[in-house]
């Protein structure tokens, strides 16, 4: 079994050899394959997920190739409806391979309980109060989550906050809480609901919204990626490296300094980002909020990536907030789901975020460099073409 993610010209060949190497590479048998044709869920699935289910509404899968994380290369699967996202992962990953692939590290997963405190009378006091009953909101946190806390996760901490606004006199507390290889969403929701009323009695003020934040800035991934400049070098229009590098750098700088431009950067991250998500059965919405939330953490849009030239190489770095999970939630019901982690072989929650990452971080890269050369449409009309029945274009900036 080859864990390579390099498979030359993979896109010309067909679907079948495309299924019979990911077999092999990824040790899938005859079953998993089969998966493949119904995406993994039936309409009884589907009517235990959702409410007044009718159906399956399905999206293609593909994977992203050349991806090498930390040393390791990883076959990355992707469910995306648009043309172009996983040739362009796929290219970019390429690319930074050349420089030694991407370096990732991740945060331990640490997701935030927020519990409203309404109509305090002295929010100094209350804080005080709360702060010095830290232990025993944390042992009664923990009380409702047995199997979390054996597995090592459970309440870590406790931050009160004065949020004011429309009404002055507000605390916020949060519990951070290690959730493990889950994303932890129930966990934390649950922690929330059974600590809110010793809150409620300590600060003398009444229970508000008790619910995680999707803002989950204590659960960050940070990606960063070398590129050497002949790995930038365009086959189609003889651009030297280093002008490539020098426009990709100057894309990053229009994003950081344009928020009209930095939504369209961050979205292009979203892309690769977003495909892996819902692939392995994650919150794509969740992970969503929570990158523009960060994005506009000090009261300006921002870009979550930048790259820049260093040296002999265009440098880039990513970070982003990444609650995802791999196990509980929809990988319960979802075999098609459970089948893509199986693909990419990640042990942990982390490892997953940092893979989600450095597809985000290409997919910009991709993105970037096709506006810095020949303009973003030439590669992705050439697959939009072929996607709605024109087998006729070759999509040549589509390289695997």
């Amino acid at each position: 079994m080859s864990h390579s993610s390099r498979i030359p010209e993979f896109r010309r060949w067909s679907l079948a050899a495309r299924r019979r190497e990911l077999a092999e590479r990824a040790g899938l048998d005859r079953d998993d394959l089969a998966l493949l044709d119904t995406g993994g869920i039936a309409a009884a699935d589907a009517n235990r997920m959702v409410e007044n289910a009718v159906g399956i509404y399905a999206l293609p899968l593909g994977v992203a190739l050349n991806f090498q994380v930390n040393q390791r290369d990883y076959l990355v699967p992707m469910a995306v409806e648009e043309p172009s996202v996983i040739a362009a992962a796929s290219y970019a990953a390429r690319m930074v391979r050349a420089g030694g692939g991407f370096f990732a590290a991740a945060d331990a997963p640490v997701m935030i309980a927020q519990v409203e405190l309404r109509e305090v009378g002295d929010p100094t006091s209350a804080r005080a109060r709360i702060e010095a009953a830290r232990a025993e909101i944390l042992a009664l946190a923990d009380g409702c989550q047995a199997v979390l806390v054996s597995v090592g996760g459970g309440a870590r901490d406790l931050e009160v906050r004065h949020v004011t606004g429309s009404t002055q006199n507000r605390l916020v507390v949060h519990l951070h809480v290690n959730c493990r290889d889950a994303m932890g969403a129930n966990s934390v929701n649950t922690m929330a609901e059974r600590v809110a009323p010793r809150l409620a009695e300590l600060s003398c003020g009444r229970v508000g919204l008790r619910i995680l934040s999707n803002l989950a800035d204590r659960r960050l991934v940070r990606v960063s990626a070398r590129v050497p400049f002949f790995a930038l070098a365009s086959d189609k229009d003889g651009a030297a490296g280093s002008q490539v590098a020098e426009g990709i750098a100057a894309a990053s700088r229009f994003a950081e300094d344009d928020p009209y431009r930095t939504a369209t950067h961050n979205k292009g991250i979203m892309n690769g980002v977003d495909a892996v998500v819902m692939a392995t059965g994650n919150d794509w919405r969740g992970v969503e909020a929570g990158a523009h939330a960060y994005a506009a953490r000090d009261g300006r849009y921002r870009p979550l990536s930048t790259w820049k030239v260093e040296g002999d190489a265009l440098v880039g770095r990513l970070e982003m907030p990444m609650a995802v999970g791999t196990v509980g939630g929809t990988l319960q019901v979802h075999a098609g789901a459970r089948l893509a982690l199986r693909i990419l072989r990640v042990s942990s929650s982390e490892e997953l975020a940092m893979v989600i990452g450095a597809a985000g971080l290409g997919q910009n890269l991709a993105a970037l460099r096709a506006l810095a050369t020949e303009g973003i449409q030439r590669g992705h009309m050439s697959l939009h073409k072929r996607a709605v029945g024109d087998p006729s274009p070759d999509p040549k900036g589509a390289r695997s």
